[in-house]
């Protein structure tokens, strides 16, 4: 873990209410991993007193990336920052995503709702061997995030939408069971089932997830209903970002649990749904 000042590249809006920004942190770059996070002091001043935390979207060199969306006093703060301005940084924190092996029998299975798109990026860069299938989920096609970016990385992209206005009509969850359910059909018929949700699924799939606890909770059943391990990156409000305040805490089957220190990222039966707070 790294505390620096950082100069920033650029501070984009990308559409509505969503950014994306690179700042200069060769030091944090060497170390980062995908699901890591930073926190960032988003002004000079002690209004907001907190940090923000933010998935570390993408790394390139020196460069670090991340995606944002303006929801609180804080995020606009950020959102008014200017090229050659410097932030205060630390990270990178929490544990992020344990890799499988880049090899012909694995297929990684990535599913991302709304802003959960934020940390794939960086994990699909790491995995791309691998041809990883991305399910991107959203309550409408003018929130769909980071599309092109999966694309030209060499994923095989499916879209969900609550309203229905592009690709699947519902929950990405549901696109996610219905896939599972076309591969092992394909499977026992020794062949490739062409319909929407068709995907060639070899014999090692692992599921990555980052989205909004419901979604999470809901791949961590379909995971253990198929047998098929799950990676889990949750949100979680945090006011440290170090594990010190214990503010961030969740309930795992090897008791509470940190997110900020032990998390981001846990493995999905891992989390006990019932009752993650204390």
């Amino acid at each position: 873990m790294l505390q620096l000042k950082a100069k920033l590249n650029f501070n984009k809006k990308v559409k509505g209410n969503y950014f994306h920004l690179a700042i200069q942190a060769p030091r944090i770059t060497k170390q980062a991993l995908p699901g890591q996070f930073l926190n960032i002091r988003v002004n000079d001043s002690c209004e907001p007193l907190l940090r923000r935390p933010f998935s570390i979207h993408r790394v390139s060199g020196s460069s670090l990336e991340i995606l944002y969306e303006v929801v609180g006093k804080g995020t606009e703060i950020l959102s008014q920052r200017k090229p050659g301005d410097y932030l205060d940084v630390v990270g990178p924190l929490g544990s992020g995503f344990n890799l499988i092996p880049n090899t012909y029998n694995s297929t990684p299975i990535l599913a991302a709702g709304g802003m959960g798109v934020a940390p794939l990026v960086f994990l699909v860069e790491k995995l791309k061997e691998s041809k990883p299938f991305l399910l991107i989920g959203a309550k409408t096609k003018s929130q769909i995030l980071c599309e092109k970016e999966f694309k030209q990385l060499g994923c095989s992209v499916k879209i969900a939408t609550d309203d229905g206005s592009r690709g699947f009509k519902g929950k990405v969850t549901e696109l996610l069971e219905k896939i599972l359910v076309a591969g092992r059909r394909s499977q026992v018929a020794g062949r490739k089932i062409k319909k929407l949700v068709a995907c060639d699924l070899r014999p090692e799939t692992i599921i990555y997830a980052c989205g909004p606890r419901p979604m999470l909770k809901e791949i961590s059943r379909i995971s253990q209903e198929y047998r098929i391990p799950a990676q889990i990156s949750l949100e979680e409000h945090m006011a440290c970002g170090i594990g010190a305040c214990l503010g961030c805490v969740v309930k795992t089957r090897q008791g509470f649990q940190r997110v900020c220190k032990e998390g981001p990222v846990f493995k999905a039966d891992e989390i006990v749904w019932k009752d993650t707070r204390p």
